[in-house]
C-alpha cells in the first residue's frame, strides 16, 4: 500500500507540475477557440486524479520480483539506450542484430535461436520499414560501403 500511495503522490506532484507548464503556452492570435492550452492541461487533470485515486485507494502491496529480475531489466535497458546510440553510426543491420539476438538470449538462454532471432528480426524489420513503410534506413555503416 506505501508504494502506490508513494508513486500516487509523485504522480500528482508530476501532474500539476505539467499543468503548470501547460498554463506557460503561448497563445497566438490565430489560435482555435479552445486555445492550445486546453489539452495539455486536460491531460495533467486527468494525471492528477489518477495520482489522487492511487493515494486515496492504493491496492494491496505487491509481491516485489527478485534482485535477479531487476539486474536482468537493467541489462535490456542498457542494451536499448546502447542500441539507440549504435543505430546511426553503424546503420540498422548491425546494431539490430545485437540487441535483439541479447534480447533474445535474456528471454531463452539458447545461443543459436538467439542469433537467429536477432538475424531474422533485423533483417524483417528492415524489410517492413524501408519497403513498406518508405523509411530512410541506412543498411551498413557508410564508411563499409563507401
Amino acid at each position: 500500500m506505501a508504494s502506490d500511495r508513494i508513486f500516487g503522490l509523485v504522480a500528482t506532484l508530476l501532474a500539476f507540475a505539467f499543468i503548470a507548464g501547460a498554463t506557460q503556452v503561448q497563445t497566438s492570435f490565430l489560435s482555435d477557440p479552445v486555445g492550445p492550452k486546453f489539452f495539455p492541461i486536460l491531460i495533467g487533470i486527468v494525471g492528477a486524479i489518477s495520482g489522487m485515486f492511487m493515494v486515496l485507494r492504493p491496492d494491496p502491496e505487491p509481491d516485489w520480483p527478485v534482485l535477479r529480475t531487476f539486474g536482468a531489466l537493467s541489462v535490456a535497458v542498457i542494451v536499448l539506450v546502447a542500441y539507440a546510440f549504435a543505430l546511426k553510426p553503424l546503420g540498422f543491420l548491425l546494431p539490430t542484430t545485437l540487441a535483439a539476438g541479447l534480447l533474445s538470449y535474456q528471454i531463452s538462454p539458447r545461443p543459436r535461436m538467439a542469433a537467429l532471432a536477432g538475424i531474422g528480426l533485423s533483417v524483417g524489420l528492415f524489410i517492413v520499414f524501408k519497403f513498406a513503410l518508405g523509411l530512410g534506413l541506412v543498411v551498413f555503416p557508410k564508411g563499409l560501403i563507401g
